[in-house]
């Protein structure tokens, strides 16, 4: 059971666009960003209202994911990938990205900021530093 609705075309963009921004991560980090992509489809709040599917929230614009530019966004995704958004999809979360809708990767030996756009830091994993909003705001994702 998932809880987002979706194709296996949408499946396969999610599981494309999580190695895109994350493959270097290894798949932790890829489960991760695939955590703020489920809560940008499901949280109908901020900059992501009627953004209630993947195909919508992959290539929402503005404020969508640089990683729909990257080469490693095109061709097909490998079947770890396609396990990895199949377990984001069927509610799997993972700390610090369990109610954040934006990550950035800072330039290398950064720390993250504390705010970014006005969100706060929910935390840090490898490379990327994930933003949550204040409780209340989200309901879905709180």
């Amino acid at each position: 059971m998932s809880i987002v609705k979706y194709t296996s075309k949408e499946r396969d963009l999610l599981a494309r666009l999580m190695r895109a921004e994350a493959v270097g991560e290894g798949n932790l980090g890829m489960l991760m960003v695939g955590n703020v992509c489920v809560n940008r489809t499901i949280s109908n709040c901020l900059t992501f209202k009627d953004i209630n599917t993947i195909t919508k929230m992959i290539y929402q614009n503005p404020g969508g994911f640089s990683g729909v530019n990257s080469p490693l966004f095109f061709g097909n995704p490998t079947e770890n990938e396609k396990m990895l958004a199949d377990r984001v999809l069927r509610g799997e979360y993972y700390y610090p990205a369990t109610n954040a809708l934006w990550f950035y990767a800072p330039k290398s030996g950064a720390s993250c900021l504390p705010y970014w756009w006005d969100q706060r830091n929910s935390g840090r994993y490898k490379n990327h530093c994930f933003y949550i909003p204040d409780p209340g705001i989200c309901k879905e994702i709180h």
